[in-house]
This record gives C-alpha cells, sequence and structure tokens, in this order.
C-alpha cells in the first residue's frame, strides 16, 4: 500500500481548478507516479474509462474516494457525460480523468472532453506516466528516431488494405494495436505490403507477469504463434519502409540537369543529397557523363 502523502509528510497540495489527463499503468500497479497519485487523492472530481478499475487502483495504493464524485466517461456516454464534467470546471473545479490504463487520448477516450474544454476556455494539463506505444517502442529495438502511432487497423476490406499499404510506405517505426484474435490475420497480410523481409515486433502484456516480446519476420512470428490466438493486450511494431535507391536513369536525369548550371563536383553533390546517394558514387557518374 503507498502513502499518497510526499516525503515531508505533509498532505499533498490541492490542484488548481482545470482538467487533468492522469496517466495510469498498464500492467503493474507499481508502475504509477506519485503525482498521479497525489491527483487521484486531492481532485475534486474523479472521471474513468472504467470506475471499477480506477477504484481497484486507488485501493491498492491506500487512496481514499471519500465523498467525491466518481463519473464514469467513455466512448458510449460522452454526450451525457461530458456536460456534468464541464459544470465542474466551470464552477472552479479541478477534475481529474484516467482512462482504462496508460495515457488517456492514446486510443483512449477523452479526445473531446479534452477539445471541449479548451474550447470553453479551462485549463488542460496532463500528469504523464505509462504508455504501451512508447514501451514497445522501447524493448522493440527497432528505429525509434521516428515513429507513427496508428492506433488500431480497420477490421476489414478496403479500409483496412489502404491502411496496412499506408503503413508499409511510412519512413517511420509503425506502432499498432490490435485485437488478439486478428494477430494472426495482420502477419498473414503484411508480407503483401510489406515484403517478407521487413522485421516485426510483437509486444504482449507489457509490464504484467506474463510479458512477452517476439521479435521476427511477418512469417517467422506467425510460425511461431501456431494456430492460437496470443492472450492479452497486443502490440505490433512494424519497421520503417527501406530507403528507396534511385533508378539509373533518374541519377543521369539529374546530373545533366545540375550540370548545367554548376560544376561537376557541386553538381554531384546536389544530386547526392537529393537521392541519398554516396557522393563519391555520383561524382564517378558525373564524369562519364562529362566523357560520353
Amino acid at each position: 500500500m503507498t502513502d499518497p502523502r510526499p516525503a515531508t509528510g505533509r498532505p499533498p497540495p490541492k490542484p488548481a481548478p482545470g482538467l487533468y489527463f492522469v496517466a495510469t499503468p498498464i500492467g503493474a500497479a507499481r508502475d504509477i507516479t506519485l503525482r498521479a497519485l497525489d491527483l487521484l487523492a486531492t481532485a475534486d472530481v474523479l472521471a474513468a474509462e472504467d470506475t471499477r478499475t480506477l477504484r481497484h487502483l486507488m485501493e491498492i495504493h491506500g487512496v481514499p474516494l471519500g465523498d467525491r464524485p466518481l463519473v464514469a466517461y467513455h466512448d458510449h456516454n460522452g454526450e451525457q457525460a461530458r456536460p456534468r464534467l464541464l459544470a465542474a470546471l466551470a464552477a472552479g473545479r479541478s477534475v481529474a480523468y484516467t482512462s482504462e490504463a496508460g495515457t488517456p487520448l492514446v486510443a483512449d477516450p477523452g479526445y473531446q472532453l479534452g477539445r471541449a474544454a479548451i474550447a470553453a476556455g479551462y485549463a488542460v494539463h496532463t500528469a504523464p506516466g505509462p504508455s504501451a506505444a512508447i514501451a514497445a517502442l522501447t524493448v522493440s529495438g527497432l528505429p525509434s528516431d521516428r515513429f507513427l502511432f496508428a492506433g488500431f487497423p480497420p477490421q476489414s476490406g478496403e479500409a483496412r488494405r489502404k491502411f496496412l499499404a499506408g503503413i508499409a510506405r511510412s519512413d517511420a517505426t509503425a506502432i499498432l494495436y490490435e485485437s488478439p484474435k486478428r494477430v494472426r490475420k495482420l502477419l498473414d497480410e503484411l508480407p503483401e505490403h510489406t515484403g517478407g523481409e521487413r522485421q516485426i515486433v510483437i509486444c504482449r502484456e507489457l509490464t504484467k507477469r506474463f510479458e512477452e516480446v517476439l521479435r521476427g519476420t511477418a512469417q517467422e512470428l506467425r510460425d511461431r504463434i501456431g494456430d492460437q490466438d496470443p492472450k492479452g493486450e497486443i502490440v505490433v511494431l512494424i519497421d520503417r519502409a527501406p530507403a528507396e535507391t534511385a533508378r539509373a536513369e533518374d541519377l543521369e536525369t539529374a546530373l545533366r540537369q545540375a550540370l548545367r548550371d554548376h560544376r561537376v563536383k557541386e553538381a554531384a553533390a546536389i544530386v547526392a543529397e537529393a537521392l541519398g546517394l554516396p557522393r563519391r558514387e555520383v561524382y564517378q557518374r558525373a564524369l562519364q557523363l562529362i566523357g560520353e
């Protein structure tokens, strides 16, 4: 059990009026931050995608609800619940919102609530913390300097095909959430768009007891999974598209155009940078063109 009071022994300060998006653990309950516990202990109004989950988390950490309102706010009741939360903000109260797990608004409800609060002129804050997408990227071993969080793919049809085709062309590591029931289908479909060599990582049950990370090509992962659907929360990461190699005719066209206005060395440098090719290789081809 965690005492929500800071190390000084004094109770945490009451938050200023406004909306607070509070990140909660994606697995291990102790992943919660001290600031999140402070807000859960002191906010005037609590709202949650699943009030049962938030109650359980607060019980684990010894944070009493007391007589404070606990409002359910999710995809199916936003139109009804949002006015109540906005009214609390209008009354100068602090409202702390938690999604089912992780950081609110990352494939979770709360977006419309945040937009409405901003439009009405209320302060919106975040208490950052766990995110399944970032946790998966951290352990994946895939490039992390540029990444795309794409959420859940469409379940079927042309929309799903276009979605996967777009992911395959991305020059960033793609991060998807997928239902355990559709992971095998996803692995069967990906080679059509990405080819057979693209590296893929499946992260399952992150920070939980049965955490598992699988790495390999789509076929390798499909073979490892077999005919049984994996269990638990799933994050799928797909390596970025390989850099396109310029065709010989593209290189020649670009060089001929650059050589009209620049010396050989300058023209080669300009084209090499534009096409992402080694400068020495482009310079040698430029010399050949001049000789011809």
